[in-house]
């Protein structure tokens, strides 16, 4: 199945909300994001109480405003979100494209509002995000018309960030009404999109609830604290740090009681329907509203700097201890997650032996669900990866574990393995598997197939607005490669530069790839793709610990050359003959953010966390990111010699002093990383294909590069004004002496050297001082102890 359809005939240009509460506003403020008008309506407010009309929806919207992390991907996209209320502004809600309701979880509110809106008429799509209801209960009494035109959208919470949308049809439901809720989710909100049946919570949350209620009642029945549970069930499990407990606290307690009563009440049938039975430990914390993080307790609570832990005996709460299990330390420094759970469900303590039951009896529960929650265990897999956060899900999981192997030690520890299982594994004996590489057809890339539940492999489906650089490699598309980049033919003359060394950190060899691929795509194609397919990061940063070798080494020839050559790659994709794209995604950080600077276009993911950070490690931006900085500040000068420039300035020298990232990628753009002509896919996934789209575009209009700058700086003066400020800030103790010591560096570079105020100087001129500023700093011991203590520790260190 496509995770998104093509674009529809019709825009879509309006959404309604109907609910503004925590789920409803923020996924009103998602399609803003989004750049689609949206109208969020809520309940009027009571005169008695002397509210405006339109009270609650305002007050949704400005709770999602101050949302931590942010609902907004910039305070700019608020201005798309208008507020009213459900009597007064109902009716405009007809002429929506769109109408989504996420009021309260009552089904006959729900009915009594589908009634309200049939009468509007109209033909907009009306799409429920109710978290376990099912369409055959919440169209009771609906028309044919109405039916057609109605199905479920449930998002997961915060929706700007969890991935999953299901997309459930009912009896009745129209294919183009599914079409366009895809089209809506899909292709403009960026979304991974699951077909999901109509029976109860679908399909995350069905399989993640009894995950998460199974782990509770055993680990509290074994005497597990909140700690060791969230230990066991975290990274080295392949779950989110959050795990369990955390988990429960961030979405809700109420809520999470809320999810599994409903399975518990709705799965009469269900073979495991005692697994939803909450826990008394829940309920107690429901009733003494302690709600988790927004009632600021719930399985934990921050007391001062501390975090306490709940102690499930006496309700109260305790230090957390810090435990060891042999099992937990021998997933540690392990980077790949089915290792991870190997040598943890391998164990012999007692956390391996939770681990294993809890795998166990969910990978069972998830194979007894293939056909009545979902048609294929690819939906499964996803639903669980995109809504809850695992790196595998349970098919995946088992395929990771050995099928064969596994279902033999289940049987032994006592578990029924499923039928339609135990089949496949005589069937396909010790190479059973739940995904295997699919057929190769010529002309094609390699594809993995699905197992169903009747046996046979399906090939998955190719999204065609996606590119994988994997199947590219594994195609044949590969044409250079060294330890840390390659670079792949993504076809129609464009090339792509990969990095692939650990976190994608700059290093000589990526630099010496960089030249090459620039040279290539100007020799044989008609441009360059900078990007990867990494899961967090497309760049975090240059290689500390070569940099800490040659430092150590009193290397400083060494370095000056590491920054030479990475100033010249930089130049070498901001001129090129042929558009160079980058295409970044999550972390871009250090000489990642001057990758992006160093090319004339980005096409960068919604979700693109930039920032020059060099001063928590005692440096400066020495790869043109300084100089790239300083010339968009000058470009937006005035000539009037009255003019403040300085105020211009201040603002990449405070960012850069700072270190500060961006949390989107039009944050980025606010600061200046991203430019007015940059662009932004709201899928992570589309991100190398559009990227290459931008890349054939700018070639088609005939792409000529910009000729060299002279860049006005603010001069020695303006430099002098800018240490005036560190040094009344060192005095205040806001800053520490080294600080003030890079903040100094950084008011040279910006300032272009000993010249008078309002002089231009080329580029290459802010880039010696990029050079001279970052090798002086290398010389300093506490610029060393902040590199080590990054290296050590992961942390940067203000001495």
């Amino acid at each position: 199945m496509l995770r998104y359809r093509i674009v529809m005939a019709t825009p879509i240009s309006e959404v309604t909300v109907l609910g503004a509460g925590v789920m409803g506003a923020a996924i009103a403020a998602h399609i803003a994001n989004a750049g689609i008008r949206v109208r969020l309506l809520d309940l009027p407010g009571d005169p008695a109480k002397q509210q405006k009309r339109n009270h609650a929806a305002e007050a949704g919207l400005e709770a999602t405003r101050k949302a931590k992390p942010a609902a907004f991907v910039s305070p700019r996209f608020e201005t798309l979100v208008s507020t009213g209320n459900l009597e007064d502004d109902l009716p405009a809600a007809a002429a929506s494209d769109v109408i989504i309701e996420a009021i309260i979880e009552n089904l006959e509110i729900k009915r009594r509002l589908y009634q309200r809106i049939e009468a509007l008429g109209g033909t907009a799509v009306v799409a429920s995000n109710t978290s376990g209801l099912r369409i055959a209960d919440l169209m009771e009494g609906r028309s044919p018309d109405f039916r057609r035109r109605f199905c479920i959208t449930h998002f997961f919470n915060p929706p700007r960030y969890l991935k999953l949308v299901e997309i459930v049809a009912g009896a009745d439901t129209a294919p183009e009404t599914i079409a366009r809720a895809e089209d809506l989710c899909g292709r403009l909100l960026g979304k991974g999109l699951v077909r999901a049946k109509d029976t109860p919570n679908f399909i995350a949350n069905r399989i993640g609830t009894f995950a998460m209620m199974r782990t509770m009642s055993e680990a509290i029945a074994q005497g597990f604290t909140v700690e060791e549970v969230d230990m066991i069930f975290g990274p080295a499990s392949g779950r989110p740090k959050s795990a369990i407990f955390r988990t429960g606290d961030v979405v809700g307690l109420d809520t999470l009681l809320h999810v599994t009563q409903n399975c518990y009440d709705a799965l009469t049938t269900d073979e495991r329907r005692d697994a939803f039975d909450p826990p008394q430990v829940l309920r107690t914390l429901v009733d003494r509203k302690w709600l988790g993080s927004k009632a600021k307790q719930g399985f934990y609570k921050k007391v001062g700097d501390q975090i306490l832990q709940l102690d499930f005996k006496s309700l109260d709460y305790v230090p957390q201890t810090k435990p060891r299990f042999p099992s937990i330390g021998a997933t540690r420094g392990v980077d790949d997650v089915d290792e991870r759970l190997r040598r943890l469900l391998a164990g012999s303590d007692r956390a391996a032996a939770l681990a294993r039951k809890i795998t166990y009896e969910t990978l069972i529960y998830a194979a007894n669900r293939l056909g009545e929650i979902a048609d294929d265990i690819v939906s499964i897999d996803r639903a669980l990866r995109w809504g809850f956060g695992w790196e595998r899900g349970p098919f995946e999981t088992w395929d990771a574990l050995g099928v064969k192997d596994t279902a033999a030690k289940m049987e032994a520890a006592g578990f029924t393995v499923p039928g339609w299982v135990n089949e496949q594994v005589a069937a396909q004996g010790e190479g059973m598997r739940f995904y295997r590489p699919a057929p190769a057809t010529a002309g094609s890339a390699p594809r993995l197939a699905q197992l169903g539940r009747q046996g046979g492999h399906t090939p998955l489906t190719d999204d065609p607005l996606q590119i994988s650089l994997d199947a590219v490699r594994a195609a044949g598309g590969e044409v250079e490669r060294n330890p840390s980049a390659s670079l792949l033919d993504l076809g129609d003359g464009v090339f792509c530069l990969e990095f692939h060394s650990k976190m994608n950190a700059l290093d000589p060899d990526i630099v010496a790839m960089t030249m090459r691929a620039v040279d290539r795509a100007e020799r044989e194609g008609v441009g360059l793709v900078i990007g990867n397919d990494a899961p967090d990061a497309f760049c975090a940063g240059a290689n500390l610990f070569s940099l800490m070798v040659a430092l150590g080494q009193g290397n400083f020839a060494a370095v000056g050359d590491m920054v030479a050559n990475f100033q010249n790659a930089a130049l070498r994709t901001r001129y090129a003959r042929v558009p160079v794209v980058a295409a970044p995604f999550g972390l871009a950080l250090g000489g990642g953010a001057e990758v992006i600077l160093g090319c004339q276009h980005v096409r960068a993911a919604a979700e693109l966390y930039v920032g020059c950070v060099e001063v928590g490690v005692g440096l400066i931006p020495a790869g043109g990111g300084c100089m790239e900085l300083a010339a968009r500040a000058a470009a937006r000068a005035s000539d009037d010699p009255q003019f403040d420039f300085l105020s211009l300035v201040r603002v990449p020298f405070e960012m850069l002093a700072r270190a500060r990232v961006s949390t989107s990628a039009e944050e980025a753009r606010d600061l200046g990383y991203l430019r007015v002509q940059d662009t932004v896919s709201m899928a992570r996934e589309t991100l190398i294909a559009d990227a290459k789209q931008v890349v054939l575009g700018l070639a088609r209009a005939g792409y000529r590069p910009p000729p060299p700058r002279r860049i006005r700086v603010i001069g020695e003066s303006g430099a002098a004004t800018l240490r005036s400020a560190l040094r009344n800030m060192a005095g205040a103790h806001q800053i520490s002496d080294h600080d003030a010591k890079i903040g100094a560096g950084l008011a040279r570079i910006l300032s272009g050297g000993n010249v008078p105020t309002g002089s231009f100087v080329s580029e290459q001129v802010l880039l010696d001082l990029e050079r001279e500023v970052f090798l002086s700093l290398c010389g300093e011991q506490k610029t060393r102890d902040r590199i080590q203590h990054m290296l050590t520790s992961g942390k940067p260190l203000r001495n």
